[in-house]
């Protein structure tokens, strides 16, 4: 029953831009399937209500549909495909901006034994599960709220909450704990994503970013593979690839500029590993990308 109503109320209230009236709440709605294609995955709940989507980051692939959440605590460059939409049936989705600060502040309140035992090693950044019953209720009551407007601004902080709350106690809860852990595994390896998106044109040695995360060399890089599904200099690739395409949708005539801004010094290398990248060299795919409109390729829906 909640998954019916999930649907009418995300068909009701889907806008072009996926936001909402309630803040960190995303609604989408999308009527075709896409080509595979790349952008950052934010730290986002995500809940299918109906279509699907196919997710890969690095080496890994996660598929999620209707009734099911997908949990991405830490920004990373992902490639997504919606997989099941058409303009009868299209794909509707719900999404909650995930703030580290309200998981600490909840972790903080809970008692003893209130949430699950952590297990050995640090989480995959994505994780997919499917929904309970009392999240998707959760969920469906925050929606209710877009309808609402004299309610709104004092119960959706709470509904959020209760969100939260469900989703760290559920069976990605330890993929969410450690949001709100400043020590724990996800936070370094957290430290050093932030790091390396911010000086992603610079070259680094692995060394001082562990350093700078407050890890052992040997810890950074089983656990920056864990969260990220790559190595850091496989990461910085993706960034700078990515940092690439969008300078290149406002600068598709200087690519060997676009290029050097991002940190390549060779032409050949970033022409190459574009092409390896997006499928098409840096002129063409900025060409293309002028004429195509598509929607958002992230986590979501």
């Amino acid at each position: 029953m909640s998954l019916d109503e999930l649907r009418t109320l995300l068909a009701r209230h889907a806008r072009p831009d996926w936001t909402t009236a309630i803040d960190g709440v995303l609604v989408s709605k999308v009527d075709r399937p896409d080509p595979p294609a790349p952008s950052m995955s934010g730290m986002v709940l995500a809940v299918i209500a109906q279509g699907g989507k196919r997710l890969a980051l690095g080496d890994r692939v996660y598929a999620y549909g209707p009734g099911q959440y997908l949990v991405a605590s830490v920004d990373l460059p992902v490639t997504g495909q919606f997989t099941r939409a058409d303009p009868e049936r299209p794909a509707l989705g719900f999404g909650l901006t995930l703030e580290p600060s309200a998981v600490a502040e909840l972790l903080l309140q809970a008692g003893p034994g209130d949430t699950p035992r952590a297990g050995g090693g640090v989480p995959s950044g994505i994780a997919v599960s499917e929904a309970s019953d009392a999240l998707l209720d959760a969920v469906v009551r925050l929606l209710r709220l877009l309808d609402e407007p004299r309610d709104r601004a004092v119960l959706a902080p709470l509904v959020k909450r209760e969100i939260l709350w469900r989703v760290i106690t559920g069976e990605q809860g330890a993929t969410v704990r450690q949001l709100g852990l400043a020590d724990s595994g996800l936070s370094h390896v957290s430290r050093a994503v932030r790091w390396i998106r911010e000086h992603y044109a610079e070259p680094f040695r692995v060394e001082d970013v562990a350093r700078r995360s407050g890890m052992s060399v040997s810890a950074f890089y089983r656990n920056f593979q864990a969260v990220t599904a790559m190595s850091p200099i496989q990461f910085q690739k993706q960034i700078r690839l990515q940092e690439a395409r969008l300078l290149l949708a406002t600068h598709p005539n200087d690519v060997t500029g676009v290029g050097q801004r991002v940190g390549y010094d060779n032409p050949s290398q970033f022409s190459r590993e574009y092409r390896r990248q997006f499928g098409a060299p840096p002129s063409r795919d900025a060409a293309r990308l002028r004429n195509t409109v598509r929607a958002p390729a992230g986590v979501l829906p």
